[in-house]
């Protein structure tokens, strides 16, 4: 089990007891991996089960901590020497099609999938996904008067071409939140350092920018303050990144809400993502013992630089 939304919810677990999950899902989809997200205290009602059966199984193949591809899994199987197994023979992206600017895929969340019950939230993130689904749905948050919405892009629509289109998901925002790569991706081929993407960013029309750069820690931008902070990582032994980002981003929600302090939120991202990389799967960050969520909390507190 797994998927950004999954990770971004147990980030989130590990500070508060009120997370709920909403996402589309097909007919195959495993009803007890449904269940274990219930079992580990996560609202599942958000999730939508369709008629349809759908492949929802994602390749990533780590070039280091900080670099991972996504499609082609032949060439990287290839590379090493190794057969392509069969359950990737037609595999081509788990983001395909997410740069689409007219149409949504059938796993794509909509307006119309939002719960009556998350008129109750007090914030709400907003995974990778569809760049329709980032452009349309904050609409419909913002409609049940959810007064905080922060975003992770996709990296497929992080890109030079979406120049014109990005400001139309940043509008109104109250975080952005792109990995450094998704970030240089946008600006490329011109390289700016990660202030001036983050003041880019905020100019488009994002309250606050996060830059997420795995061990380097996050850079955070102020656009209305004009302030800057940098939060380092927590240092832990890695066993595996995948979901970091995601999870930071879960356990960055409830802190924001909680304290209403953008440096509080970003330490609480911090050590969700401490915790999920010492282990595997999404569920492995609601294992740990009590109180060391917080332990952690106030050893990297001190670390925080504002510049």
């Amino acid at each position: 089990m797994g998927g950004n939304a999954v990770y971004a919810a147990t980030g989130a677990r590990v500070w508060s007891s009120s997370v709920g999950i909403v996402s589309r899902v097909g007919s195959n989809y495993p009803k007890e991996w449904i269940l274990s997200l219930r079992d580990a205290g996560i609202h599942i009602e958000g999730i939508r089960v369709l008629e349809d059966p759908y492949d929802t199984k994602t390749f990533y193949a780590y070039i280091s901590e900080e670099e991972r591809i996504d499609v082609n899994p032949a060439a990287h199987f290839l590379r090493i020497g190794h057969h392509l197994p069969k359950e990737l023979l037609d595999y081509q992206s788990s983001t395909e099609n997410q740069d689409d600017r007219n149409n949504l895929e059938p796993l794509a969340i909509r307006p119309s999938d939002i719960p009556s019950i998350a008129m109750h939230a007090h914030a709400a993130h907003l995974s990778p996904a569809h760049f329709l689904t980032h452009a349309i749905v904050p609409v419909k948050l913002r409609e049940f008067r959810i007064p905080l919405i922060t975003l992770d892009p996709s990296l497929r629509y992080m890109k030079p071409g979406f120049q014109d289109d990005l400001p139309v998901i940043l509008h109104g925002l109250d975080v952005f939140l792109p990995s450094e790569s998704e970030a240089r991706a946008f600006f490329c081929p011109a390289e700016p350092d990660r202030w001036e993407m983050a003041e880019a960013f905020g100019s488009m029309g994002s309250r606050f920018v996060v830059i997420k750069c795995g061990a380097n820690g996050q850079y955070i931008w102020d656009k209305d303050g004009h302030r800057k902070w940098h939060v380092p990582a927590y240092p832990v032994k890695v066993k595996d990144v995948t979901g970091a980002g995601d999870t930071y981003c879960g356990g960055f929600l409830v802190g924001l809400d909680q304290t209403c302090d953008i440096v509080e939120a970003a330490l609480r991202g911090a050590v969700s993502a401490s915790i999920a990389v010492e282990g595997f799967g999404p569920l492995y960050t609601l294992e740990t013992m009590p109180g060391l969520a917080h332990a952690r909390l106030e050893v990297l507190r001190p670390a925080v630089r504002e510049l």
